[in-house]
């Protein structure tokens, strides 16, 4: 086989640690020796040891002369494995082949340098944009300090995102809702306003398929939210965030929520009332919090794109028409269409009886 096959199947090894490894990077691993696979394995939690040292160990077979595929760099990113590049050279593999160097900025191709060093054969950009694509969130991360910000919207044709008096029951279709958990499951947190969690009541866990809640963050800035809501009542493992403004630091509600299991984090206010993104950002990054999906409302959505904070956006289109209703980005105005923010189409698919379209902006 190729060079590309190996790491093409390194790669699909490494999607099944998604929802788990965070802030870990994705990452598979595959020993190969006389054209046959000896030793695999795969990221499933952010405190195991390496997938490389995982399937080193594992294989039955004398490691010596094997060959290393990888989809991202050997790099001593947990306490579990700070010998994983001694371990790799001690197992006397002739080769390792990887499909993009690591980005961290504290041993991001260190590895490389060692392993030349010692020997061994390196090759390296091998299905480069594709391993990128899969550890999008991390490269995010361990440069900007700051989560991968997808919007996740669910719009009628005509661009509503709800009607008149607020209803968004149901926009799109069950497949749609279904696969809206399954991102939730992949992503560290998901992200709405305080008034979607008044008009809507949502739980924001995954319920529709199998995986991880995310932690459930609410920009609240007046610190509006009701102990009563689903989402502090339903907080069962204690992963609800609620941002507000500096000034409610003191409240007596603050204690009460905290006493529910709820967390918080505080921000600036900017003179047009709207808590200051960029600070936001910052705090949940500091918290590890390396990808964030945020689900609405058209003010949120709004705040983020005038702010140009968003990496990429799902759109999700109902085929219905409304006319009236509330818009997909309530809070954007724009009056002329050379003005217009302009994106271009990643990919497109059709989900049920919805349009899904992947954004990026140019």
């Amino acid at each position: 086989m190729l060079d590309e096959s190996y790491i093409q199947i390194a790669i699909e090894l490494a999607k099944k640690g998604k929802g788990k490894a965070s802030p870990q990077p994705l990452v598979g691993a595959i020993l190969v020796k006389n054209d046959k696979i000896i030793g695999a394995a795969y990221r499933n939690s952010p405190n195991e040891e390496s997938p490389e040292i995982i399937a080193i160990k594992g294989t039955k077979e004398n490691t010596e002369g094997a060959t290393l595929y990888t989809n991202l760099e050997p790099c001593v990113l947990s306490s579990k494995d700070p010998n994983c590049v001694e371990t790799i050279i001690q197992s006397k593999i002739k080769k390792i082949v990887v499909g993009i160097i690591n980005p961290n900025p504290s041993c991001g191709g260190s590895s490389i340098s060692k392993f030349k060093k010692a020997g061994i054969e390196i090759l390296s950009g091998i299905l480069e944009k594709d391993c990128y694509e899969l550890n999008r969130f991390y490269f995010k991360h361990c440069v900007s300090a700051i989560p991968y910000i997808t919007l996740k919207m669910s719009t009628t044709i005509d661009g509503k995102i709800a009607d008149a008096n607020g209803n968004s029951k149901w926009i799109t279709s069950v497949e749609t809702r279904s696969m809206s958990h399954e991102l939730r499951s992949e992503y560290d947190a998901v992200l709405v306003g305080y008034n979607t969690v008044k008009i809507d009541n949502p739980h924001l866990t995954v319920r529709l398929v199998e995986g991880r809640n995310p932690k459930r963050i609410v920009l609240d800035s007046d610190l509006k939210l009701s102990p009563q809501s689903d989402l502090v009542r339903k907080n069962y493992d204690r992963n609800l965030v609620i941002v507000t403004a500096k000034k409610n630091r003191d409240k007596k509600k603050v204690v009460k929520l905290k006493s529910l299991g709820a967390d918080f984090v505080f921000a600036p206010v900017r003179k047009n009332g709207n808590l200051d993104l960029s600070v936001v950002l910052k705090k949940l990054g500091e918290r590890q919090i390396s990808s964030l999906l945020v689900e609405g409302g058209g003010k949120v959505f709004s705040n983020f794109i005038y702010n140009k904070l968003e990496d990429e956006v799902l759109i999700f289109i109902g085929p219905k028409i409304l006319g009236s209703g509330i818009s997909l980005t309530d809070g954007v105005r724009i009056k002329s269409l050379p003005k217009a923010l302009k994106y271009s189409i990643k990919d497109y698919d059709k989900v049920g009886e919805d349009l899904l379209i992947r954004l990026e902006r140019r």
